[in-house]
């Protein structure tokens, strides 16, 4: 049975630019040999090719993270604002208990960026906010493996505190002021990717934190356009992808009141 979370998976799928193709063209198909409506059906297939065959390029993959991702500064550790704790958001490791140690992903950049400024004396608690999402079966939380991570990075054990409930930006937020509260820390270091800090910030603050935002990961950089910035590629469309998943998400928070 389905549950409402993979449902929820399933159903955001659909606006993302792959899927919003892939609905366009099997409704093209069925129009046109279904409904012998073969002008529309070709509309609707050329329509869904062309569709994302843009979010496929790399001009346009850039300029949608990049709307997301000039809003930060990049600041280094020495010269970020100190605070109480900082907390990192989870999304860069997975694990099945038949590894033996988690994968990690690009997104670890957080993770190094929270063990920079622990180094640099910016706060004396680090809090890792991830859960396990449902239906991946036995192993590590998020939190646990980032846990891992930064103290091979050389962070101590007794400075690191884990929130291994949330499986959502919204969820971190409401944790992670949960344990600011318990730990009477009244100011956080808010630490996760470029791409993510406006909904973060966002959920952040509707929940009655002040965060300061501390961004990493930056994904995209200006060296000039060439040709094959038009044509389509995998890791572009994976990028557009990111982006959409970042402003639909935003709105959804809006819309629901949790940004």
């Amino acid at each position: 049975m389905i549950t409402a979370w993979e449902l929820r998976k399933l159903l955001s799928g659909l606006v993302y630019p792959l899927g919003t193709s892939a609905l366009l063209l099997g409704i093209g198909i069925f129009a046109f040999f279904l409904l012998r409506r073969r002008r529309t059906g070709i509309t609707l297939a050329f329509t869904a090719l062309i569709w994302l065959w843009i979010w496929s390029t790399p001009v346009v993959s850039d300029l949608a993270r990049s709307l997301l991702e000039e809003r930060w500064d990049q600041v280094t550790a020495e010269d970020t604002s100190s605070a109480g704790a900082i907390a990192v958001l989870g999304g860069a490791f997975s694990h099945d208990e038949k590894q033996i140690y988690p994968n990690a992903s690009a997104a670890v950049d957080r993770y190094w960026h929270a063990a920079r400024l622990f180094k640099a004396g910016k706060a004396k608690k680090v809090i890792i906010s991830g859960g396990r999402s449902p239906g991946r079966g036995p192993g590590m939380t998020e939190a646990a493996a980032g846990r891992l991570f930064l103290i091979d990075l050389g962070v101590p054990d007794e400075f690191i505190v884990l929130e291994q409930q949330s499986l959502t930006t919204r969820g971190n937020a409401v944790h992670v002021a949960e344990l600011l509260n318990q730990y009477d820390l009244e100011s956080v270091l808010l630490v996760t990717s470029a791409l993510h800090m406006r909904r973060s910030m966002a959920a952040f603050q509707a929940v009655g934190l002040d965060p300061v935002p501390a961004a990493t990961d930056f994904e995209v950089s200006s060296n000039g356009l060439s040709v094959r910035d038009f044509l389509p590629s995998a890791a572009a469309l994976a990028g557009s992808t990111r982006a959409v998943h970042e402003w639909v998400g935003y709105w959804v928070y809006r819309w629901r009141g949790w940004a």
